[in-house]
């Protein structure tokens, strides 16, 4: 199934096309690469050179942002009751990924019509928070929010507390994320909700090496070792390239399906809508696991 994350005031894909995309966070007009984004378009018209900020690639790997007006070092968009920091990066990212909208507006729901349960949602390779916030704010019992990164960490309770979330109940921890669904089972704690963001590749806070394709099953497995008996939902994002999300779908029926039968699991891709065109821009695959009620 198709996923269009088409609920945003704060957000706009005003364009895309010859690699890149034009978005207009609150106002403010940012031009990025974007991979998926092979088609022609009018990068040297009127509305292309309304950018405010450009990311130019480095040859040498990463890039840098070039900064046609003063812009402040970071802004706030909302979506719904929820409000984000938003701040261009060194690795061409803003702080958020605006078409996960349509994975928060789903939890949100699960979670806003089971609040009976007192639900404990576990939120892996968590980055800024935009689930973590979803989840809260929809009426989580618990959140527990783990990222390798010390940084994206601070981040995040930013967010916590530009949407007025200090009430609620969230656990922000630095570890890496295999390590920790591990620990949490010899802990005994289990989760109703589990989301998780995994990255292609990357290091967690003492350089443990995280390959997509090698490590994904383990931490699934991890994650099932801790998924309540009663789980709600299990929720999984991915932007590898050369991965379906049929491929995605057959892992979690070889394995979420095979030790949960008590569910249904669903897979496809989220886009976000061109505003200048009849277009979808696509934005990674994802896979999710509901309960039958």
């Amino acid at each position: 199934m198709l996923l269009t994350a088409d609920n945003w005031t704060d957000y706009i894909c005003l364009d895309a096309g010859n690699g890149e995309k034009l978005e207009r966070w609150n106002g403010i007009t940012l031009r990025r690469p974007d991979p998926q984004a092979i088609w022609p378009a009018d990068t040297a018209s009127s509305l292309w050179k309304q950018a405010d900020a450009i990311y130019h690639r480095s040859s040498k790997g990463g890039g840098e942002w070039e900064y046609r007006h003063s812009l402040p070092e970071s802004w706030n968009v909302s979506y719904r009751n929820l409000t984000f920091k938003v701040s261009p990066t060194g690795f061409k990212h803003t702080g958020l990924f605006p078409e996960q909208a349509v994975n928060w507006d789903w939890m949100g729901q699960q979670i806003s019509s089971h609040q009976e349960e007192n639900l404990r949602i576990l939120n892996l390779f968590a980055y800024t928070g935009g689930a973590t916030m979803a989840c809260a704010e929809a009426g989580a019992a618990e959140v527990v929010h783990v990222d390798a990164s010390k940084g994206m960490v601070s981040w995040a309770k930013e967010n916590r507390d530009l949407s007025h979330l200090q009430d609620h109940t969230i656990r922000f921890i630095v570890d890496d994320c295999v390590k920790f669904a591990e620990r949490e089972k010899r802990r005994g704690r289990t989760y109703h909700g589990i989301v998780m963001d995994p990255p292609s590749y990357g290091r967690g806070p003492n350089g443990e090496l995280w390959k997509f394709e090698k490590e994904l099953t383990r931490l699934i497995q991890a994650c099932l070792d801790i998924f309540d008996r009663n789980g709600l939902f299990f929720l999984i994002n991915s932007y590898t390239t050369g991965f379906s999300s049929i491929v995605l779908e057959d892992l979690m029926k070889t394995t979420l399906g095979e030790r949960i039968t008590h569910g249904t699991i669903t897979s496809g891709e989220v886009a976000i809508p061109v505003q200048q065109r009849d277009l979808l821009l696509p934005c990674g695959i994802y896979g999710r696991w509901q309960r039958n009620d």
